[in-house]
């Protein structure tokens, strides 16, 4: 038996795995911790189709199971998450016919192609179907690939001088000419110091 993800307050549920499905290692517990988060990851992906989240969760777990055969000491959820991505990943380089590309560049262009072209909807059994994935799902999956954009290139800009206009050169050859002559400036202060004093004086009258 395997337990499956429900609501917030709501018993947990319980659905029977195929037969065929006996891990060798591992507890009855930690098998269905793996397959809720199987299921979750699935759901995540939008494949809600119950007969197809079945087939693939079934599939999953039996390389998960194999794979805690040789590592009997890691968790098989973590193993099922962990063949969950690679299962997906090498799907994804099949049907967009990017095999070579680095791992994490399939996860994210899979990942959005299957979204742009609405693939669980419109072909609710074709995700991770390595054996009779239908060829207008490929192209879809190609042409959203496509057109979802191309590639960020590196670019250099060149340093061009910044052009303040004239206000900003008249003020600059100002300033100038006090650093040149300080008896100007000091004599400009003292007049700014005076209409200060002046100022005051009226408004305080």
């Amino acid at each position: 038996m395997a337990a499956v993800s429900q609501a917030p307050g709501e018993a947990p549920q319980q659905i029977a795995l195929p037969e065929a499905f006996r891990p060798r290692t591992g507890t009855m517990e930690s098998w269905n911790a793996a397959y809720v988060r199987v299921e979750d990851y699935l759901r995540a992906h939008r494949i809600h189709n119950r007969l197809h989240q079945s087939r693939l969760i079934q599939k999953i777990l039996e390389r998960a199971a194999r794979s805690h055969e040789a590592h009997p000491a890691l968790d098989p959820t973590t193993i099922a998450a962990e063949e969950t991505e690679a299962l997906m990943e090498a799907w994804f380089a099949e049907v967009l016919d990017e095999k070579g590309q680095p791992l994490d560049r399939l996860a994210v262009d899979g990942r959005v192609s299957l979204l742009l072209c609405d693939g669980p909807e419109h072909w609710p059994y074709a995700f991770l179907d390595e054996e009779h994935t239908p060829a207008d799902f490929v192209q879809a999956m190609r042409t959203s690939h496509l057109n979802a954009g191309p590639d960020l290139a590196v670019s250099s800009m060149v340093p061009r001088p910044i052009d303040l206009g004239r206000i900003t050169e008249a003020a600059g050859e100002t300033l100038e000419r006090f650093e040149r002559w300080p008896i100007l400036r000091a004599l400009l202060l003292w007049m700014l110091f005076a209409a200060a004093l002046a100022g005051i004086f009226y408004l305080t009258r």
